[in-house]
């Protein structure tokens, strides 16, 4: 089955752009020069609008995780057991995302991840996260 493909609006269209060339972005303040995640239209710190996108080398670590046994629905994309992760980037946010590549008994806390890619179905590229 196909994955339910994320939508995008125009507040996340240069993140999912970027995922076309498999480039992270993180969105950032220019008044307070602080990291956002998940994109907005306005700086959850300082109130400010004037955002930017900077490049990520999507490295990070696992914050905390959860392993899914049986997957929700049929086009969930997934087949259990698989894991959603809380990712820490080094840049100072944290996404949540699956973690790939790796049998869900060896997942840690605190374990180094680094960003891979599912291709979706009209270009865009899925973030994912498997072991550095």
């Amino acid at each position: 089955m196909p994955r339910t493909e994320p939508p995008t609006s125009e507040t996340t269209q240069p993140f999912w752009d970027a995922t076309r060339d498999q480039q992270l972005v993180v969105q950032w303040c220019c008044e307070c020069d602080r990291p956002i995640a998940y994109p907005r239209e306005v700086c959850p710190f300082c109130a400010a609008t004037v955002l930017e996108w900077r490049p990520s080398e999507g490295r990070g670590k696992l914050y905390s995780f959860t392993v899914e046994h049986k997957t929700p629905s049929p086009v969930a994309g997934a087949e259990g057991p698989y894991a959603i992760g809380l990712v820490d980037l080094d840049e100072g946010v944290r996404l949540m995302s699956n973690i790939v590549n790796c049998p869900v008994s060896e997942l840690a806390v605190g374990m180094a991840v680094r960003i891979t890619w599912e291709l979706l179905s009209d270009g865009r590229h899925l973030p994912l996260f498997e072991p550095a």
